[in-house]
């Protein structure tokens, strides 16, 4: 199997979906105009898709009572100072510092303007 997609529910999926696609480079593969707003976000390569909606049958977290390791979701980037100094200027807040990992790997992490937690990975060896 393959994973097509994972799914958030929240508050607001259409200003998320226009924040993580004016910052984060995804792009909206499909978008529902009406309620639940359902938006399903693809990277740029098209391999990982995120769906956000608002759907009252189930409920909002606040992920921004939660520490980032607990639900968090992660992104490759070049330059992680400047990325990182990038997200926090259009809106996103810090969460501690930049960390380099016993083997080599740099990690930040940072809140959407919704408290969701997106780390910054930049890794010696990529996963895949």
């Amino acid at each position: 199997m393959k994973i097509e997609h994972f799914a958030v529910n929240v508050a607001d999926p259409r200003a998320l979906a226009q924040w993580y696609v004016a910052n984060l480079g995804l792009r909206i593969a499909r978008a529902r105009t009406e309620s639940p707003y359902e938006t399903f976000l693809a990277d740029d390569n098209g391999e990982t898709v995120i769906e956000v909606f608002n759907n009252p049958l189930g409920q909002h977290v606040n992920y921004g009572d939660m520490h980032p390791v607990t639900f968090h979701i992660a992104f490759t980037v070049d330059d992680m100072e400047a990325e990182r100094e990038r997200l926090i200027a259009a809106g996103a807040t810090a969460f501690g510092e930049v960390a380099t990992t016993p083997t080599g790997d740099k990690l930040a992490f940072v809140r959407d303007p919704w408290g969701i937690a997106i780390q910054l990975v930049k890794r010696q060896t990529p996963l895949l």
